[in-house]
């Protein structure tokens, strides 16, 4: 393991910047008439800002503040944040993004884990974090052996932890982070005591009985059957072809920009921009870190390994109920709503359910304090109930 620095060339700062002024916009018309995609005005806005008045090296400066590391893992170079507490007894805890996220999308959330004295909670609830970069994502490249599938990157941070030196540790995850934890917990299931999951996906088997579903249950299926038909393109593009995709994505600032853009709008509380949770620095520090590292198609191949299994757990094919104990918070904006009818089918032992009055697909973002809350609540009780754990 290697101490990283993040630093980005001036030369690829003004590249950027120039290939930003220099985008071919298309002609306004009924082609880019609301309900279509991005605001068009919207994203000329942005792109300006991101041009002319986005501050990077304020954002690398953040991202350097914390200790940054890489670590050679099954032949891919692995960047992490490991950041321990000033309270030495403090919880291991490993948290992993998805897409189109990254370590920064924890920047928020890490002092209310590693210093909770300090944000009204008590020196035991304190976490020691970890925060990889997904394989091909940011400043984690994929070497040439490919394959990286939830399992594969599952058992690269199970070595990552292995190689910390910690025996016992929690493991959090959302989006792409909430199947590769779960998959964690049961590859390595003598050191995760628990996990705590966002977006928890949950799926009738196909031709199900729904007679016995509460309004509820009714209300999060349609809601699934609502993002099937009208919001999961980007899904189906980026899992059959990733690479055709990555060309745009990768030649112009703006199509990336664009095809970030959408999914923060969609998938993000409304009240989250409006309020000030998130800011339009935040969209942009993230297509920065996928354009720096030219990542746009490394990441979008996630998809494409991971397409089999997805297929399969769509038509609510799982193993089995995980046994480790498990908790879930339930952000209302979030991309999918688990259905607690279904929930015990893909976690057998849930200790702990909080459904959230607000906040979206980034919690860490939207709301670190709450999220925050629930990740200690979560480790206080497996401390005092340890034969919840599975060994």
């Amino acid at each position: 393991m290697k101490p990283y620095q993040i630093n980005v060339s001036e030369d690829d700062l003004i590249g950027l910047r120039s290939r930003i002024r220099g985008t071919r916009w298309p002609v306004a018309g009924a082609h880019v008439a609301p309900g279509r995609g991005v605001d068009l005005t919207l994203l000329q806005e942005m792109a300006g800002y991101w041009a002319d008045g986005y501050d990077w090296r304020a954002a690398e400066r953040r991202l350097n503040a914390v200790p940054n590391y890489v670590a050679d893992i099954h032949g891919a170079q692995i960047h992490f944040q490991h950041v321990r507490s000033p309270h030495p007894d403090a919880t291991p805890l490993l948290l992993t993004h998805g897409w189109p996220g990254s370590v920064a999308e924890f920047e928020r959330l890490v002092p209310y884990l590693t210093d909770p004295t300090s944000y009204g909670g008590q020196a035991e609830d304190a976490f020691h974090v970890v925060v990889p970069s997904l394989p091909g994502f940011g400043f984690s490249a994929t070497g040439d052996s490919g394959g990286w599938d939830v399992p594969k990157i599952a058992t690269a941070w199970s070595e990552l932890m292995g190689r910390l030196g910690y025996e016992r540790y929690v493991a959090h995850g959302g989006d792409a982070g909430s199947p590769i934890t779960q998959a964690l917990s049961m590859i390595d299931r003598e050191h995760v005591t628990g996990i705590h999951l966002t977006m928890l996906m949950t799926f009738p088997a196909v031709d199900e009985d729904l007679g016995g579903f509460s309004a509820l249950d009714r209300e999060r299926l349609a809601a699934l059957d609502e993002f099937n038909a009208q919001r999961s393109a980007y899904m189906q593009v980026m899992a059959t072809r990733p690479l055709t995709l990555s060309y745009g994505l990768t030649d112009s600032p703006v199509g990336l920009l664009a095809w970030l853009l959408e999914r923060y709008l969609e998938w993000t509380d409304p009240g989250s921009f409006q309020g000030g949770a998130l800011s339009w620095d935040d969209v942009l520090t993230a297509a920065s870190l996928y354009w720096f590292t030219n990542t746009a198609a490394t990441s979008a191949n996630f998809y494409y390994e991971g397409a089999p299994a997805m297929r399969e757990l769509s038509r609510g094919n799982v193993p089995g109920p995980n046994p480790v104990p498990a908790a879930v918070s339930v952000f209302p904006h979030d991309i999918m709503l688990p259905i607690p009818a279904l929930a015990s089918r893909y976690l057998g032992n849930i200790v702990q359910w909080r459904d959230h009055h607000r906040g979206g697909h980034f919690p860490a973002l939207e709301c670190p304090e709450a999220l925050a809350t629930d990740l200690r609540s979560f480790a206080r009780d497996l401390r005092k109930a340890p034969q919840m754990a599975v060994s």
